[in-house]
């Protein structure tokens, strides 16, 4: 029988906002599956160029309950869930919000910047995520001007940790040509090739969108896609 702490911890789990929006379905954020976009409000970055202002500054506005009750209607409909943001590792009940949408029977797919190694572990470790895409903002010397984050540390025990684990997962980088340029790229690319990692490199134009978290603007000018480095497989994605 449940005890009274075991009722007020559940109570806190359905009732926590964490989630800002829902995308109620995709066939391109989650490879093979048929999925939903979960887009968790916070982050701990602060990069220009995202097109997400309103969720990286916004609060939650969807009950765990809410999240869990959609999902039940989507059950035989989609096969994925995709945790984005945001930082969905920020969120302080990751843990047991991918236990229940794993007992509905679909498979995970995280979005992070890897600053949380530690919850990236446990999801793994208690096979609660299926895929996680990792986004390597920038090298070490351009890191911090990227993200606003001091330090890069967590982010490569992340990348070390799913490599050493081989993990299903994939790289990407956003690409805006006034913060990186193809030597840059090219320094991800041969750190990568150091740690062996094994997968496609997948680079993202810059989205155009009306607000971004830096006012960014279209790049006058492109990266030049043929200076890059062929040690790694790569795919251009936007």
């Amino acid at each position: 029988m449940s005890t009274k702490r075991e009722l007020n911890l559940l109570k806190t789990f359905l009732t926590d906002k964490g989630i800002f929006e829902i995308t109620k379905f995709t066939t391109l954020d989650f490879s093979n599956n048929l999925a939903c976009i979960l887009w968790f409000a916070k982050c701990n970055m602060f990069c220009r160029y995202c097109y997400n202002p309103e969720i990286v500054r916004g609060e939650g506005r969807y009950t765990n309950e809410e999240i869990l009750e959609f999902l039940k209607t989507r059950i035989g409909k989609l096969t994925g869930v995709v945790l984005s943001g945001g930082e969905c590792t920020l969120y302080p009940h990751l843990i047991e919000l991918c236990e229940e949408i794993k007992e509905l029977g679909f498979k995970i797919k995280v979005d992070t910047n890897g600053l949380k190694p530690d919850v990236i572990k446990e999801l793994i470790e208690c096979s609660l995520i299926d895929f996680v895409a990792l986004d390597y903002k920038a090298p070490t010397e351009k890191f911090t001007q990227i993200t606003k984050v001091q330090s890069n540390e967590k982010f490569y025990k992340t990348l070390d940790f799913l490599i050493d684990k081989n993990f299903p997962f994939e790289i990407r980088t956003t690409v805006h040509s006034e913060l990186l340029a193809s030597s840059d790229i090219n320094e991800i690319i041969r750190d990568l090739k150091k740690r062996k990692y094994k997968g496609t490199y997948y680079l993202q134009n810059f989205l155009e969108v009306q607000n971004t978290l830096g006012d960014m603007d279209i790049p006058s000018i492109p990266v030049d896609k043929t200076l890059l480095l062929g040690d790694l497989p790569i795919e251009i994605r936007n």
